[in-house]
């Protein structure tokens, strides 16, 4: 049996912010648990909700060193289908109404957690082979198991992996301040460690001191080895090519399943989704006052509006595309001056558009039932999840080929009559409008050949469980 460890700053169904939740929380329920024993550690955050803390359970406590003063860490535990969690607790540090928010208070926070996640393992008597780190907030533990926990018996053997869900967050901060919390000698800020231009690197170090380094995709983890995508790690990231891999997160497919989702009307599945899915467009368009004709092509967005998602190049050709016999469904918040073109687009073309600015998870389900095709045409993207839930749902994506885009999106070839999707290269609008209009034309005009698409798509399999095969391999490789 081999025992596995994730620490993370968040998971569901605990809390959650952004994908990496969907990870911890639904990865290790994924693994075969005849030869691996998964288990998630995080932290215990006051703004978690109370049915969710009245789960836990008290463990033991105790007062570690952590900059210059005794700190307290309380150890909580809690069994959630079937996977033992534990929680760190401190009421000092998981304050507050968020998991994170003022920069400087979140890197002390995560150096702390750091620390007491491993102080906590000999007290809980679970012992990792492998601890499993993820982004920045966990960036210090590899860097703890080469340093102070080295000596210690219980630590000697455990081997990490960090996994980088997006490399633009870093945990950086000047020296002094990162070398006073952490307590780590000298000798480890320097520009082949932590050091980087002059700050300290959270992450920097964890991709350092890791035994193997994976990503959320493999064009992604291609893609960060180059400048333009590399955050200024991209040397470092060369350096450790041969210990980086890229595995493709997943979806759950109890949560996204057209055939039994709990928000949308009408049912479908793969065998019957040319009579039913059409019913749920109907009755979307009636629900947002669009032009109600089963005929249009219709094209969803659900996406943070931000100018990484590519909605630059959405603003740029929306008068042309709107010009198009199509209707276009957008639903997110994010960046004012996306929130208030978009909300110009509805009042301009208000029986085509509709922008619903907030977010909804009935509305987002409703989408991804309803439309024809999805729209992500995003400047980069380590995994994306959305595309994912498109292809489940029959709805068929139009992304840009960028990190696990690329690595999920099949493009049609209407040659070979493969595909599962449509795509384009160049960050450019007028690319990504030419994509649009060949979907439209297949979709108008050679409708047998769209519809055999939408199957293609159907019968993917983006389910956690594939990609936890590929963490059982690497986990295998590791431990030998």
């Amino acid at each position: 049996m081999k025992n596995i460890l994730f620490i993370a700053s968040e998971g569901v169904p605990f809390i959650k912010t952004g994908g990496l939740a969907d990870v911890v929380g639904s990865l290790p329920e994924c693994f075969d648990k005849k030869y691996f024993d998964v288990r998630v550690l995080m932290p215990k955050y006051m703004c978690m909700h109370q049915d969710k803390k009245d789960k836990m359970k008290y463990v033991d406590s105790f007062y570690m060193d952590f900059a210059g003063r005794k700190e307290y860490v309380g150890i909580l535990e809690a069994k959630v289908n079937g996977i033992q969690y534990y929680f760190i607790d401190n009421e000092h540090y998981f304050a507050g109404d968020a998991p994170y928010g003022d920069l400087r208070f979140d890197l002390e926070k995560f150096i702390y957690f750091d620390k007491a996640a491993l102080s906590a393992l000999p007290i809980i008597g679970f012992k990792p082979d492998i601890i499993h780190c993820h982004d920045w907030q966990t960036g210090l533990i590899p860097v703890y198991l080469k340093d102070s926990f080295r000596a210690g018996e219980f630590f000697r053997d455990i081997k990490s992996i960090l996994t980088i869900h997006n490399l633009k967050f870093q945990g950086t901060w000047d020296v002094k301040t990162v070398k006073a919390l952490s307590g780590l000698p000298d000798y480890y800020f320097t520009p082949d460690k932590l050091e980087a231009y002059k700050d300290a690197n959270m992450l920097k170090g964890g991709i350092v001191f890791a035994d193997a380094i994976t990503t959320v995709s493999d064009t992604y983890a291609e893609e960060i080895k180059m400048p333009f995508y590399g955050e200024k790690l991209d040397g470092l990231l060369r350096s450790r090519e041969h210990d980086l891999r890229g595995i493709v997160n997943g979806i759950d497919y109890k949560d996204y399943d057209p055939s039994k989702d709990k928000f949308i009307e009408y049912k479908y599945n793969l065998k019957n989704f040319r009579k039913e899915k059409v019913k749920n467009k109907l009755a979307l368009q009636e629900q947002l006052g669009l032009i109600q004709d089963e005929k249009k092509f219709m094209i969803g967005m659900v996406s943070r509006l931000t100018g990484q998602k590519g909605f630059d190049l959405v603003n740029y050709v929306m008068d042309e595309l709107c010009n198009d016999n199509v209707e276009i469904v957008i639903l997110g918040t994010g960046e004012e001056q996306y929130e208030n073109s978009f909300r110009y687009f509805d009042w301009k073309y208000g029986d085509r558009v509709s922008a619903n600015i907030y977010y909804s998870e009935e509305l987002s389900h409703r989408i991804y039932a309803s439309c024809d095709a999805f729209l992500m045409p995003s400047l980069f993207e380590p995994c994306g999840l959305s595309q994912l839930m498109a292809l489940r749902y029959g709805t068929v994506p139009i992304v840009r080929e960028t990190g696990g885009l690329k690595d999920t999106v099949e493009p049609y070839n209407e040659y070979e009559g493969t595909g599962t999707g449509f795509s384009f290269l160049n960050y450019n609008a007028h690319e990504m409008l030419g994509a649009i209009r060949y979907a439209e034309r297949i979709y108008y005009d050679r409708r047998r050949e769209w519809n055999k698409i939408v199957d293609r798509a159907m019968a993917a399999d983006f389910s956690w469980k594939v990609s936890a095969n590929k963490y059982q391999e690497m986990y295998d490789w590791l431990i030998g």
